[in-house]
């Protein structure tokens, strides 16, 4: 087993393997959560234009139907703070199965709109939890060096779970697509059972043993986990004299600055234009006539996603986070912009773009693959890393209640914007946006990789911190010289 030993400069030594294993269990909500995020897709046509419920769907009660999700997860992300620091995070994680079963049986049984709309919400509830918990999760269990790998593994799983539904949709009608994903929670449970509460919580109800067991089972059982353990009482101590209300947290420097730079990433991650990408491909190509059958076109994507987002598990650690922030925001302008000459040349004189039909799929696929390297699964995975215990159950909540909420709005106004703007304008606008990102990114966002979340804090407060990498810190350069004032 010594293939799965590591010891670096930093003296941080132990097993990798059941990180990575626990690590992938956590984001097996991430898969439930895809189910739900791609169904929109497969679902639509069989519901709305062929009846196969029985009942009527109008474009506008299936437009109400997919965002209630959106709703859904944007109220779960409070609570779900607190109930992580009372009950755990594995057991906040497990209890999110009964929402996620109670939704999939609502909609495999429908037999209205509201049942249809209720079904949806109860998914969100479920999935936006799982964006909170996971990655609070995953950065807790994770060793430095590999905390950014493990952090991707809940995009990579959300891309999976999207895929998964695409390929089935695709063979399946949607009730028996609906009991296949509602299948998903209850195999994610029964795994997740046998994995480890996050040390962090141990320390935190000073259940110190607890916490050497769990470390002994996340690092292997030749692991001396006492400096460890030492090293997060300190941490907690810390915590416990500096610990806070909701409202003093907002004072502390190091809680605005991670607010600030979750939000930001948050923002230009959803005004990117993702969600209009996903969600209309199968009009982008339709519109430009590329011959495509939606559902080929959609698994496409959906493997472009899964590929790319594979790939940045492997070098998030090697490249940091940052550079991929900088790439992907950057080529996904490029994308949009692409996108926009084209429908804009198709609108003036749709002669011009004949044989350009290429041009469309091309960006696309650039948009979805740049997307998931970077803005994909990295802001969900710095939530993870920015926010100090004290503050984090109820700071990080925000960043995903702001998610959710502007994919609820970006999903719902698409279609307004595009009336408004025509399709090319909407593009140009997303271009824009993404532009405005990468700017965001170069002077706003520190680099994290290889940093402890403990120096994380010491950083985003001012302090000089020594790194690992050789990235420069252009948003915290300002602090880390002499204090001059």
């Amino acid at each position: 087993m010594s293939s799965f030993v590591v010891n670096n400069v930093a003296g941080e030594s132990g097993r990798k393997l059941p990180q990575y294993i626990a690590g992938l269990a956590a984001s097996g909500g991430a898969l439930a959560a895809g189910t739900f995020l791609g169904w929109t897709s497969p679902a639509e046509i069989p519901l709305v234009q062929k009846q196969e419920y029985g009942f009527p769907i109008s474009t506008e009660d299936f437009s109400w139907i997919g965002s209630m999700a959106n709703l859904g997860a944007a109220l779960m992300c409070f609570p779900i703070g607190i109930l992580m620091k009372m009950i755990g995070r594995k057991w906040a994680m497990l209890t999110m199965v009964l929402p996620l079963l109670l939704g999939w049986l609502l909609i495999i049984f429908a037999n209205n709109v509201a049942m249809l709309m209720v079904g949806r919400f109860f998914l969100g509830i479920g999935g936006g939890a799982f964006c909170i918990a996971a990655p609070t999760y995953t950065a807790e269990i994770a060793q430095s060096s590999i905390r950014g790998t493990l952090g991707t593994f809940f995009q990579l799983l959300v891309t999976v779970g999207i895929l998964f539904v695409y390929g089935v949709g695709a063979a399946v009608n949607v009730q028996v697509l609906s009991i296949i994903c509602g299948v998903i929670p209850i195999a994610f449970g029964l795994i997740f059972f046998f994995m480890p509460e996050s040390p962090h919580y141990f320390i935190e109800k000073s259940r110190d043993d607890e916490a050497s067991k769990s470390l002994k089972w996340l690092r292997g059982s030749s692991y001396d986990e006492r400096a460890e353990i030492e090293e997060l009482k300190a941490e907690d101590a810390k915590m416990r004299e500096e610990k806070i209300t909701f409202t003093q947290g907002f004072k502390q420097r190091s809680t605005i600055r991670a607010l600030i730079i979750s939000l930001g990433l948050m923002f230009f991650q959803q005004l990117s234009g993702i969600n209009a990408v996903i969600f209309y491909t199968t009009t982008i190509f339709d519109d430009a006539n590329t011959g495509l059958e939606a559902t080929a076109a959609t698994i496409i994507v959906g493997v472009i996603q899964v590929v790319a987002t594979l790939l940045a598990t492997f070098i998030v650690d090697k490249a940091g986070r940052r550079i991929l922030l900088m790439i992907s925001d950057f080529f996904m302008a490029i994308s949009t912009i692409l996108l926009a000459v084209y429908f804009q040349l198709k609108e003036d004189d749709a002669t011009q773009v004949e044989n350009l039909g290429w041009l469309p799929v091309l960006a696309v696929c650039l948009f979805i693959a740049m997307f998931s390297i970077g803005f994909g699964p990295i802001p969900w995975l710095m939530v993870g890393e920015l926010f100090a215990n004290n503050v984090k159950a109820y700071v990080s909540p925000l960043a995903g209640v702001f998610n959710w909420l502007l994919a609820f709005l970006v999903t719902k106004v698409f279609t307004n914007l595009r009336d408004a703007l025509g399709i090319a304008g909407v593009f140009w606008l997303f271009s824009g946006l993404s532009l405005l990102g990468t700017v965001f990114v170069f002077f706003m966002v520190p680099e994290t990789k290889g940093i402890s979340l403990a120096d994380i804090q010491r950083m985003l407060s001012g302090e000089k911190v020594r790194r690992s990498s050789g990235h420069s810190n252009p948003a915290l350069e300002d602090d880390e010289k002499p204090d001059s004032r």
